[in-house]
């Protein structure tokens, strides 16, 4: 884990319900009579084409702060927030059935079967109670300590009666969105060198498997995993590695990944949706690239537009489908008002341009705990435009703006709440690099209602809130962009950047035109227009939009020619710069450096080699790398190249020395024997293993599976799937725990499983398409089931002509030896019916020359080529 995820780990405190003194305001709940009726089929975006519940509780909350505002434009400010619907938290077991702080979970679906008209209405739903819930931060602790007993009562107290309630047919016509346990697998990625979240590690996978299989169950309920915001997972050393996380949970449920319909961010954070002065993370000023600013510290994603398009493309990488929906949380992260910058800095310091530059006005991407002068972003929205790489379902409320995010001072209560001093305006905080928090004072306990922090959110909203209903009308157009230019074009693209359009609410994007051809949108100010002819000149405008839908004058034009042919790239990427050595073991040595740059126009950079005098130790396409395998008390010494796509390698970096830490303590302590051993859906020639993670005292490095006394595979996850077993066949399994000191542990409990009957054979289609690049491409493939009976635990098989060679694939377990390759089914898409197709794809290397290939076979049988 690098150092840098870690400085901006915390982002956020949840709310509850509204303040009990509110609850004066509001009527008796409901009495509602209804006829039960079918529930619709599961759509893709339940938000399309939806309204979405507005909670009573919290709008009455809003009315009685709207009559203290003492300013007649912002309490219209105020009314219009009432009206948008927020989530319902359940926070606690007793917020199921309702207590001091609000009502239940029954009082909400009611009025939600009240407020439906004709067409669908989405509930914003919050699950969080997992035990040992919010490890790494204090002000959000829960109820349920993380051990088995906590994780017993989470499942039986909590997940299962709001399952039970969220079944009962009369609910059936209202689309249930369910954000799933924030913060909970995040500090799994960044955190989980705290002991209490390494306590905690166990019984958040498991509890969080449980929800999504008790929630996926229930045709209307739609399943969202927190995934942080981009100043937590947006670096790449804790993004891939969270994607890695959420496939293992997603693939350790009984209905793998169909159970988890997308993923939401910034839930209860204030990072900017976009940051449109900064549009563009790469580029350089004063010959420094911005992302090194002590901002952003070499983060890539500045914001949760950027953020959600990364982690979607990691997450379809991990296996996924690419049908994967992004909820983004926009009630806190708009950052308006006098101190909102109006246009880019015009500084060389890349610190001063980005201080002078960013929307996002906190001290320091790390202080997540009621942050002074937020505001409210963009108001819910379903399917927003402009944002296709991030395949955003809506923007939404989660955390209700004005719920406290946790007390500035101690305070007693019997929530398992405690005092963060994160939340303490006074605390100069070292994850901070020694700042005050900048949390506003006399804050509440979390999910109560703080109204000096919403007053301050609805002046500071940005876009600009409206004095009364939603969707005032606006026939104003924005501003022409100006200043459009043409950067360094290759054969075939032309980069395009502009200066920001302003309007009198907000400007939502903006069009692209090569001559009066409308060739792409962008949200931000830059734009690379692609698939252009080799040496041609084009010419470019921009127009900017709003939400309304108002469209301003073409910018002036500005022309471009592309180059003649391809160009080969022959310049190695800059050195490696700032080589450092961390804290060592006695057999490894962490290492970090500063990234190189690729010459303008040439292939990019493809990651980094790393050497021990002069051996290559490995290769990384991270800025970080930890050498293992070292011997005590030993001297080393390492440098870095950088290389690029082309081959292209620089020369070493500056070396830097290391020396091992000396001996160490023997250890002969096995770990604690798995638990929970579980055999998801077989097929006729896999079973799928699942456990409850072991503990060690010093770490669990693995698990062996046995077939019963044979060893069939070994797993650094809680999970394996056995395959090459036979059809209609009984197996035992049983897992052990191993540490790094070969100690294992007792054999589980044993577990017994039948695979299917064997796997159909039967007509099949093949349809195979490559995109290159360089070495490199993308394959997708897509089986069509064409017999009458339906395929059972199928298995593609190819051959490569051009020596290819998949590097990583998704959607099935991909394996190659020599030419010939093979892909068979997972275990959510091994059952193909008649007629039925599947999509699943890899990525692949090549030597120049990819052509496809030419057969192909399913179980064995010959498939047609389509």
């Amino acid at each position: 884990m690098s150092t840098h995820g870690n400085r901006a780990v915390r982002q956020r405190v949840r709310a509850a319900a509204t303040a009990a003194a509110a609850m004066a305001l509001i009527a008796a709940p409901l009495c509602i009579t209804t006829t039960a009726s079918a529930a619709e089929a599961h759509v893709d975006n339940p938000y399309a084409g939806a309204t979405q519940y507005v909670n009573p509780t919290y709008a009455a909350a809003v009315e009685s702060a709207a009559t203290r505002a003492g300013d007649p434009t912002l309490a219209a400010k105020m009314r219009t927030v009432a009206k948008q619907p927020t989530a319902v938290w359940m926070d606690r077991i007793s917020a199921i059935n309702g207590n001091a702080d609000g009502n239940g979970l029954k009082f909400h679906l009611d009025n939600a079967v009240a407020q439906k008209g004709s067409g669908p209405i989405v509930f914003n739903l919050v699950i969080y109670d997992l035990p040992g819930r919010d490890c790494y931060a204090l002000a959000s602790n829960g109820e349920l300590p993380a051990t088995d007993a906590g994780l017993a009562r989470y499942k039986t107290e909590y997940i299962d009666p709001i399952a039970a309630l969220l079944a009962d047919p009369k609910y059936a016509d209202i689309r249930i969105s369910a954000t799933i346990e924030p913060d909970s697998l995040p500090n799994l990625v960044t955190n989980i060198s705290e002991a209490a979240c390494q306590q905690a590690a166990p019984y958040y996978r498991a509890g969080v498997k449980y929800a999504l299989d008790k929630l996926h169950a229930i045709p209307n309920v739609y399943n969202y995993i927190d995934i942080g915001h981009s100043g937590w997972l947006g670096w790449d050393s804790n993004a891939g590695p969270a994607a890695t996380l959420f496939a293992e949970v997603a693939k350790s449920t009984t209905a793998g990944f169909a159970s988890v319909d997308g993923f939401v961010s910034d839930v209860a954070n204030t990072t900017p949706l976009n940051e449109p002065f900064l549009p563009d993370s790469s580029i350089s000023v004063g010959g420094t690239p911005i992302r090194s600013s002590d901002f952003y510290e070499w983060n890539f994603d500045f914001d949760e537009a950027d953020f959600t398009a990364h982690m979607h493309r990691l997450l379809v990488a991990a296996g996924f489908p690419s049908s994967l929906g992004m909820l983004i949380d926009t009630s806190r992260n708009g950052w308006g008002g006098p101190n909102r910058p109006t246009a880019v800095s015009t500084s060389t310091d890349v610190n001063t341009y980005v201080n002078q530059s960013r929307v996002d006005q906190r001290v320091h991407r790390g202080a997540w705990c009621n942050p002074m002068g937020a505001g409210i972003g963009e108001l819910p929205q379903a399917t927003p435009a402009g944002y296709a790489a991030s395949h955003i379902d809506a923007f939404v409320w989660i955390k209700p703006p004005g719920e406290s995010d946790g007390a500035s001072s101690d305070i007693p209560n019997d929530q398992g709440k405690r005092f963060d001093r994160m939340c303490d305006p006074t605390f100069v905080s070292p994850k901070l690099e020694n700042q005050l928090t900048g949390a506003t004072p006399n804050a509440p306990l979390a999910g109560q209602w703080f109204e000096d922090q919403f007053r301050t959110l609805v002046a500071n909203a940005y876009p600009v809130i409206p004095g009364s209903g939603t969707n005032p009308t606006d026939t104003t157009a924005p501003s022409v962009p100006t200043r459009l230019t043409a950067g360094t074009t290759t054969a075939t693209t032309v980069p395009l950047s502009w200066t920001a359009s302003t309007d009198n609410v907000a400007v939502t994007g903006y069009d692209v035109y090569r001559g009066t051809t409308l060739v792409g949108t962008s949200t931000s100010t830059s734009y690379t227009v692609t698939g252009l002819t080799a040496a041609t000149a084009y010419s470019f405008t921009v127009r900017a939009k709003d939400a309304a839908g108002n469209v301003s004058a073409a910018s002036t034009a500005v022309s471009a020619t592309t180059q003649s042919g391809s160009v080969t790239d022959t310049t190695a990427p800059s050195v490696p710069t700032g080589l450092t050595a961390g804290t060592t073991t006695s057999t490894s040595v962490p290492l970090s450096w500063t990234a190189s740059t690729d010459n303008a126009g040439g292939s990019g950079l493809a990651g980094y080699e790393v050497y021990r005098g002069s051996t290559l130790v490995g290769t990384t396409t991270s800025t970080s790398y930890t050498v293992t395998g070292l011997t005590a008390a030993t001297a080393y010494s390492f440098t870095v190249r950088a290389k690029d796509i082309a081959g292209n390698v620089s020369a070493a970096s500056s070396a830097v020395s290391a020396t091992t830490q000396s001996g160490s303590v023997t250890d002969t302590t096995a770990p604690s024997v798995p638990t929970g051993l579980t055999a998801g859906t077989t097929t006729s020639t896999s079973v799928p293993l699942s456990w409850t993670a072991s503990t060690d005292n010093v770490a669990v490095t693995g698990y062996d599976v046995y077939r019963g006394t044979t060893l069939v595979g070994t797993s650094t996850s809680t999970s394996y799937t056995v395959t090459g077993l036979t059809a209609a066949t009984a197996y035992s399994f049983t897992v052990r725990a191993k540490d790094a000191a070969g100690n294992v542990s007792a054999a589980s409990t044993a577990v017994s499983a039948t695979t299917q009957p064997g796997a159909s054979t039967g007509s099949c289609s093949v349809k195979y398409t490559a995109n290159s690049w360089n070495n490199g491409f993308t394959a997708s493939v897509k089986v069509t089931n064409t017999g009458t009976s339906a395929l059972t635990g199928w298995t593609l098989g190819f051959s490569f002509a051009n020596g290819q060679s998949v590097t990583q694939g998704w959607s099935a377990e991909w394996s190659q030896s020599g030419s010939a390759v093979t892909a068979r089914s997972a275990a959510w898409n091994g059952t193909l019916g008649a007629g039925q197709s599947v999509d699943i794809g890899f990525n692949g290397s090549h030597s120049g020359t990819n052509n496809a290939p030419t057969a192909f076979t399913i179980n064995g049988a010959a498939c047609t080529v389509a």
